[in-house]
Formats: structure tokens, sequence, C-alpha cells
């Protein structure tokens, strides 16, 4: 199913500069798409039209410094930055109540955004995701790599090595589709995975606000821990909709995840990291249940 023609596309003020926003019509309190740090609104394309061919509205948007978005001059990209642009765009949609799905490292943005807005959240969709880290994640090596202090030097020097980078790029796309299947593997190659690559490779590229991001990464799920006594106060229901495939942030990491909320529901899917991609369908149908 190909990504429906009909939304409307806008530029939205947000924390530090311009936000492309895409506005599918629709009812309902719409879903806001989020994406992570290696990618952009993209990898929704599939998912799109399984949500609207059931009469929902839907809105996809590129954070700060990815996609369609600006890429100011010296910006600094950090988590309390998307933050602030997902309530820019949600202000900007007008509506009383939405539903944020976060997925990737923008779990920090959907989750925070509903412990700072809760008369706001109709209900919270968490895809494959980092938060905290009061549970123990092997975080792929790529992003180790460019959050860990101690080997800044070496990753600075990496990515400013386009040959550099792009082999690591390649490697770790490789490592998280190791255990799906092949039809799987195959379609991320032609899909995400090289709207990924462009992301990183071509000009203007994702990659300054990918570091920058990565460099906060680890402090950011050190200070959400904090807050997660606080998510046993959501009344609305929060859908974790997990792909079992993903060699990182296993379906246990989706666990600890919903034992967080009084009023959440576990689905482990047959999909990896990018689950909305892989299977779309199912993905919806747990958005929509």
């Amino acid at each position: 199913m190909s990504n429906p023609s009909s939304f409307t596309e806008r530029m939205i003020p947000g924390s530090a500069g311009r936000l492309y926003t895409r506005d599918y019509p629709g009812e309902g309190p719409p879903f806001v798409l989020m994406h992570g740090f290696p990618d952009h609104l993209g990898i929704y394309d599939q998912l799109v039209p399984e949500l609207t061919a059931a009469g929902r509205r839907v809105v996809t948007f590129d954070f700060l410094g990815f996609g369609k978005s600006d890429r100011p001059d010296g910006a600094q990209y950090t988590f309390e930055g998307q933050l602030q642009d997902l309530a820019a765009v949600v202000t900007a949609l007008g509506v009383s109540t939405c539903v944020p799905v976060a997925h990737d490292s923008s779990g920090p943005a959907g989750i925070n955004y509903a412990l700072a807005f809760p008369e706001k959240v109709a209900s919270l969709v968490i895809l494959n995701s980092g938060y905290d880290d009061d549970f123990p994640v092997l975080w792929p090596e790529m992003v180790t790599l460019f959050a860990t202090p101690g080997l800044a030097a070496l990753a600075s020097a990496i990515a400013n090595d386009p040959a550099q980078f792009g082999w690591l790029l390649n490697w770790q796309q490789d490592e998280f589709m190791a255990a799906q299947p092949i039809e799987q593997r195959n379609a991320f190659k032609s899909s995400v995975g090289q709207l990924i690559a462009d992301n990183f490779m071509k000009q203007p590229s994702g990659g300054p606000a990918f570091v920058q991001l990565a460099s906060h990464f680890l402090a950011e799920l050190h200070r959400n821990t904090q807050h997660l006594p606080e998510l046993k106060r959501f009344d609305f229901p929060v859908k974790v909709i997990w792909g079992d495939f993903d060699p990182y942030m296993t379906t246990s990491v989706g666990r600890n995840r919903a034992s967080h909320f009084k009023n959440a529901k576990l689905s482990p899917l047959p999909g990896g990291h990018w689950l909305q991609a892989d299977i779309p369908d199912l993905v919806a149908k747990e958005m929509l249940s």
C-alpha cells in the first residue's frame, strides 16, 4: 500500500526553526507520529495509509535537523528541544487531544509530553524505543559510539569520513536485521534502509542532529529514570507495540516499559525495530483497537 497523496503540508514554527509537517485528514484525536534519530517521517509511509483507510486523522513531522525541517546555523539539537517541537506541532493542530506515537529516540519526547500535558493526551502509543536506564539494554553499537564521551574523538573522525561512516551505517543496519525473515530484510533495504542512508549521506544531512542527540542520549536516559514513578499516574490507555525481532530493544525491554504504566497493553509483533514499515497492517490493527 503506497502513501496517500491527500495531505496538507505545513512549516510549523518549532523550538529553534520550522518543522515540516504533513496533516492527513480524518476523524478522532490525531495520531502524531514521531521518528527517531537515524531517519525522518518517511519511516511511516507504509503505516499512514493503514490508519487513514480506517478514517483516522494522522500527522507526521520531521524533527529539527531532519528531513525537510530547518537546520539553523549553530543549532543545538537536544531531547528537550524535541519535546518542545512536539508541543509546537500539537498546538498548531488546534486539537483538544492527540495520540503521540513514539519510536526509537523519540521515546523521551512522547512520554515526557504525556507527563507535561496529560490533559492533551487521549492515549499513548510506544513502538520500539528508549526512555530510561532502569532496565539493561544493549544499545546499537553506532549509538553507543557516539554516546560515549571517551570515544568522542573516534566518533568525530568517523563522522567526518564519508567512507568510514557509510561502512558503519551499513554494518549497523545489517545487525538490526539479523533476526528478521528474508522478505522483511529485503523490503527494509529498499525502503527504510535506503531512507536512513540518504538521511545521513545526502545533503542536507541529518548527521549533525544525530551526532548531537546521541551525545546527550545516556544522560537523557538517566534523567528519565527519575520520572518512572510518575508514569503510574496516567489514566489514559498506553499501547506498547513491539517488534519481536529487534536485537537491541528486545521484547523484554518492551515488557519492562509497559510495567511502568497502570493502564498499558503490551503487543509483541513479528517485526523488527522498524515494525511500522515491516508489518504496517498489524501495527495499525493494534493502534486502532
